[in-house]
């Protein structure tokens, strides 16, 4: 074999056909063709070092089809203890070929087939560094890293650690390594083989399951992964259920059954979810046409059942909103229930506490009253300390003393502006606040009104983007899928009533006729969310922001203040910057640590 060119070795083989069980849904090992490739190079960077030698075997159901090694000139001087490492000199690649020559013949050798390393960030990490410099597309092929196999299988007693050259006598590798490519890549390929074999025993018998399998998953969990076998390798939604039939957990995938038995054989470790499929006695299926219909079915689900095991989008309707109350004198009021009242309201927030921040920042703004008492024109009331401090009008004083209805609605009228419209009135007066502060060295105070300054204008952001699409009676709106077809969605009040796919080469109107028809019939309610929760608005939101969708028919007007929130988004980046350099680093310590499994299977 000669090192001054790319050598390629083919070995043919007889195909012999073989019956997939049930249980080999997906891609199944026997099947799958690697490459198991190895590089050297002339140090750890792949942006700043360079490939100095290329090796891969090509192996498929336990048998090697080909190899391929290449010596790769550089075109710079190697490191001496890089030489003296591998044994690779600048006279052995001083007639070799370069990269330019070299990657190329392995991307055509390699094509098509799942690419294993061991530590394989470092290598694919300069072979997609190489087609960037020679600007090549990169396949961004499968991979599978031995390494982290390895790390997920074997226990310290087995090997005390995962190197290269501890594995291959652990697994009686034919092939010594000694930090040339193409021998490592053969040692490589019999500690592959060597972890397959060990993790057949334990159910792992497609790539999806050995790209994810982790030892840390119980065997009462594998022995529960029938539980997917009759779902369909469809996108929808999954509803684990108990004996009783109690919804567990709720989930979304675009392949239902592939994701599901992730739970069973994949790296699933979290307590709560292996505590889930202990109690779980089946799996749903919700089958849905496209991927949008998957998340909102999803949220629906979730706050239809409030599964014990879902974290988020549970209880919908503990949202916190601030009120402008609706009386002569109106105040805000936090409360957790729209109604049909005429008041405005911002929101909704998740925590109460966020809505504190946006009603101090328009109480610092705007001289709107902060008492809770109900308050006649008619009759003059006591003033609170307020108003000696002239942070309220004292309209409770009578309009002899204090502000009268028409002057006290002026304020009302400039906070509806700023929720509704421009929020300048409350951005500039706490804007002031906060450099008066800061030139006074009052820095935390300053911080403070920062903070208050963001949940409101956060708020009155996210609320004239949701306010944008409710308004509209109704939208529909397509994108084009992979297969040349499109997915439509019907909208109406920020509700997804209707979903479906048109097949490529279909004529779309009567397709989109038939959905319109057949869509759910909407009755919106009172505030500005009257047919959908949140969740569900920006969701529809986001898949009409992606690039490429097309609206298809709109009634009414979707449009945004020209001058509203969402213009403040470059402060809002500015001030999430500034609390991250005060505070760096987050708390982590309640991330569970990666741990070496505690036995061995044999």
């Amino acid at each position: 074999m000669s090192e001054g060119a790319p050598s390629v070795r083919q070995v043919s083989t007889l195909s012999i056909p073989v019956q997939a069980s049930f249980d080999e849904l997906g891609s199944p090992l026997r099947e799958i063709t690697f490459v198991v490739v190895d590089l050297e190079t002339t140090g750890g960077s792949a942006q700043a070092c360079d490939i100095t030698e290329i090796g891969a075997v090509k192996v498929r159901g336990g048998e090697v089809l080909g190899e391929f090694q290449t010596l790769v000139n550089p075109g710079a001087t190697i490191p001496p203890f890089i030489a003296v490492l591998t044994g690779i000199t600048d006279a052995m690649v001083a007639g070799s070929p370069r990269l330019e020559q070299a990657l190329p013949a392995f991307l055509e050798f390699s094509r098509g087939c799942v690419l294993v390393a061991h530590n394989a960030p470092f290598d694919l990490g300069f072979l997609k560094a190489g087609c960037e410099k020679l600007g090549l597309r990169w396949p961004a092929p499968d991979s599978v890293d031995t390494a982290r196999l390895a790390r997920r299988v074997l226990t310290r007693d087995e090997a005390p650690n995962c190197k290269l050259s501890t594995l291959a006598p652990l697994f009686r590798s034919t092939t010594t390594p000694n930090h040339r490519a193409l021998a490592d890549a053969r040692a490589t390929v019999d500690v592959l083989h060597g972890l397959i074999a060990r993790l057949g025993g334990v159910g792992v018998h497609s790539l999806e399951e050995l790209r994810t399998f982790s030892s840390q998953v119980s065997p009462q969990q594998r022995r529960k992964r029938h539980l997917a076998d009759a779902l369909p390798a469809l996108p929808g939604v999954y509803l684990f259920r108990d004996a009783r039939g109690r919804v567990l957990y709720v989930g979304k995938s675009t392949n239902l059954r592939g994701r599901v038995r992730q739970y069973f054989t994949a790296s699933e470790n979290r307590t709560r979810m292996a505590e889930m499929v202990g109690l779980a006695e089946r799996v749903d299926p919700v089958v849905c046409s496209t991927g949008l219909e998957a998340e909102v079915r999803e949220l629906r689900l979730i706050a239809e059942h409030s599964p014990r095991y879902n974290r988020r989008s549970k209880r919908p309707d503990t949202a916190i909103w601030v009120k402008l109350t609706v009386e002569a004198f109106p105040r805000l009021s936090t409360v957790r229930k729209v109604l049909d009242d005429g008041a405005l309201y911002l929101g909704p927030f998740t925590r109460a506490s966020t809505a504190e921040l946006a009603v101090a920042a328009v109480h610092e703004a705007l001289p709107l009253r902060q008492c809770s008492k109900r308050i006649s024109p008619r009759r003059p009331t006591g003033a609170c300390v307020l108003a000696e401090m002239r942070r309220c009008g004292a309209p409770c004083l009578g309009p002899d003393v204090g502000e009268t209805v028409e002057q006290y609605a002026a304020h009302a009228l400039r906070y509806r502006s700023a929720v509704a419209g421009d929020p300048s009135t409350v951005v500039e007066a706490l804007t002031a606040r906060i450099h008066a502060l800061a030139a006074a060295e009052r820095f935390e105070d300053a911080a403070a009104q920062r903070d208050r300054l963001t949940a409101f204008v956060r708020a009155a952001a996210r609320l004239q983007r949701l306010s944008a699409l409710t308004c509209v009676p109704q939208l529909v709106a397509a994108r084009p899928t992979a297969d040349l077809g499109w997915e439509v969605a019907v909208v109406r009040s920020g509700r997804l009533v209707s979903a479906g796919t048109i097949p490529r080469g279909a004529r779309p109107g009567p397709y989109v006729d038939a959905l319109v028809a057949t869509a759910e019939t909407v009755l919106p309610g009172p505030g500005p969310l009257p047919a959908a929760t949140a969740e569900e608005v920006e969701c529809v939101l986001r898949w009409l922001e992606l690039p490429g969708t097309r609206l298809v028919r709109l009634d009414g007007t979707w449009a945004s203040p020209a001058f509203g929130a969402g213009s403040r988004r470059p402060w809002l980046e500015a001030a999430q910057e500034a609390r991250a350099e005060v505070r760096p680093f987050d708390d982590r310590r309640s991330l569970r640590p990666v741990a070496r499994p505690a036995r061995a299977y044999a």
